[in-house]
């Protein structure tokens, strides 16, 4: 008999959202390149941290983005959006990477990136 794996969800709660980059392979490779092991600002990484965000992945196909975002249990997700846009370098990293969006430059990471909704979850 296969085995099959149950996983936790009830230790954190997940968001999954999506953004466009401009379509530009140059600059759709040096998006890449900035978030990158190591080229992320550690001041980035440190705020998400600080407002409950404990793990992020990002995923590209074309020019559409696709992010996982994993938070504590009681995450309040306006709330700590807010609060990010107010951490250090955060409004600066957001001008910077927003070259390579489909936004403005004035934009903040809750402006650009939507949360989707799931449709489907198979283990409901």
């Amino acid at each position: 008999m296969e085995k099959v794996h149950k996983i936790a969800y009830s230790s954190y709660k997940r968001f999954c959202k999506t953004l466009t980059l401009r379509d530009d392979p140059a600059l759709i490779a040096d998006y890449k390149k900035v978030h990158s092991p190591g080229q992320t600002w550690p001041e980035i990484s440190q705020g998400m941290r600080e407002v409950g965000i404990l793990n992020m992945e990002i995923y590209l196909l074309g020019t559409r983005l696709f992010m996982i975002m994993d938070t504590v249990p009681d995450f309040d997700h306006e709330a700590a959006m807010k609060e990010l846009a107010s951490k250090p370098r955060q409004s600066e990293w957001e001008a910077y990477v927003s070259r390579f969006q489909n936004t403005s430059a004035e934009a903040t990471a809750d402006d650009k990136w939507q949360v989707m909704e799931r449709i489907y979850e198979m283990n409901a």
